[in-house]
């Protein structure tokens, strides 16, 4: 597949619309309530019955903070009161039984993800009793092909904790930074040194952590392209293996937290693809591949590897080397991917937890897909991983004419054709490097939903 990418600002200017992350095809807009307990349970019985179960992969939800960050959407419980917390692992303890239940023995979880809120909130012992917890109802793989990992808050890692998460299992780590620049730091109320970060890096390095992922936001209050170049700087010091560089979006109508940023301090429109034009720029001049979406990687990442393979993947944490695994979901606002279907846990905390206290599974909406959905996904996922889509591979796999079930949708890809950010030929779509940073705007061509109901882009993000 081509890995190259071409910034060209006056493109994006004009593409820049809001459009779906595609973590999931249909997207979350289309769960319904429908979708409950009941379907939920019988689609796990479904997947123990292929005659090759697939292997597993767990999300969990932890939910809690010590302090707020203003830019953040995330659904999360700011509190100092560990008590709360202390609730909220019980009944996550009782869930994972309740799911342990459903799913056959022999399928091995290859990967576990542990995100919040700040899931080293939790205190060791709590830590330790939730990984024991999950190995006594679930089939956790213990050698070097599993995939464990957890987010990190540096500012709640005590001198210990890496070695005590090496301990457990984990050997991947998601590390938050978001900018390193003291005046936007202060902005957003996240107080966070270059040096605590660095030693959290080092020491998961030093215990076996085998990946860092490191997040970043662009278009916070007070950023300029010098300030970001600086924590450029130190970011590629510190050369974590993956980044995410996301762009802020600032909805304070929607998420009240973010109220408290003066919106006179975010960078302009034209300041903002600047510094987004100099992150691409410096990180690929640094060795990163870009992965796509918001994702770049070392050559040798288990992530860029797995996109040369054709084995990349999308979920709700975005980009996956494990397209195989069926995805369980714990906790409150999780979400899982069972065979052919999607499904959420409840979203508020308390409510979730009475729910559990029944006895019954969370699950309270998602979705069954139709062979048209699957299809679909499939198209997506090509482009949205591979930048590229193989028409014979799709039509032997779903037994379809390829240009004659997608003509309105190939139509829909004139305009980004005649732009130079695609080519159609009688074999596939290939996306250009001046396109792929619009991986999602392709993707939208062949979203079904998004074209029968035409407002409903408005529930998503902008593309850049």
């Amino acid at each position: 597949m081509e890995q190259r990418l071409d910034f060209d600002p006056d493109l994006l200017r004009r593409y820049d619309v809001s459009g779906p992350r595609y973590t999931s095809y249909p997207t979350a807009p289309q769960f319904h309530e429908e979708f409950g307990p009941d379907a939920y349970r019988r689609a796990a019985a479904a997947s123990n019955q292929s005659t090759e179960p697939r292997p597993l992969s767990i999300y969990v939800h932890v939910p809690f903070c010590r302090q707020v960050c203003y830019y953040c959407a995330c659904n999360r419980v700011i509190t100092a009161n560990y008590a709360r917390a202390s609730g909220y692992l019980e009944r996550l303890f009782q869930e994972v039984a309740l799911q342990g239940e459903l799913f056959a023995n022999q399928r091995r979880v290859e990967q576990l993800h542990l995100g919040g809120g700040t899931p080293n909130y939790l205190a060791d012992e709590d830590l330790s009793a939730l990984l024991r917890t999950l190995r006594e109802h679930f089939n956790l793989e213990t050698g070097d092909h599993r995939e464990f990992s957890i987010e990190i808050d540096p500012r709640d890692v005590e001198s210990d904790t890496i070695k005590r998460l090496a301990e457990l299992g984990f050997n991947r780590m998601s590390v938050g930074v978001q900018d390193f620049d003291p005046k936007v730091q202060e902005a957003v109320n996240r107080i966070q040194s270059p040096e605590l970060t660095s030693s959290v890096i080092e020491a998961g390095r030093q215990h076996g952590f085998r990946s860092t992922n490191m997040d970043l936001i662009y278009g916070l209050p007070h950023q300029t392209v010098e300030t970001f170049d600086a924590t450029l700087d130190t970011i590629l010091e510190l050369r974590p293996e993956r980044l995410a560089v996301y762009s802020y979006a600032h909805l304070p109508h929607l998420f009240k937290v973010q109220r408290q940023i003066g919106e006179a301090y975010l960078p302009g429109p034209e300041e903002k693809l600047a510094i987004l034009g100099l992150t691409i720029e410096r990180l690929t001049a640094a060795g990163y591949v870009y992965i796509g979406m918001d994702h770049f990687a070392l050559p040798d990442d288990e992530l860029a590897r797995a996109q040369k393979k054709g084995h990349l993947h999308r979920n709700f944490q975005g980009y996956s080397t494990r397209a195989e695994c069926d995805l369980v979901a714990l906790g409150s606002t999780a979400i899982g991917k069972i065979g052919n279907t999607y499904s959420q846990n409840i979203r508020e905390p308390e409510a979730y937890q009475e729910r559990i206290a029944t006895g019954e599974l969370a699950v309270f909406r998602g979705v069954e897909l139709d062979a048209d959905d699957v299809l679909r996904r499939d198209v997506i996922t090509d482009l949205m991983c591979h930048s590229e889509l193989d028409f014979r591979r799709v039509e032997e796999r779903h037994r379809i004419d390829f240009r004659e079930y997608f003509a309105d949708d190939i139509e829909r890809l004139r305009p980004l054709v005649e732009d130079g950010l695609v080519t159609i030929d009688s074999e596939r779509i290939q996306v250009l490097p001046r396109g792929r940073l619009l991986l999602r705007h392709v993707a939208m061509a062949f979203d079904r939903y998004l074209h029968r109901n035409h407002d409903q882009g408005q529930r998503f993000s902008r593309v850049i």
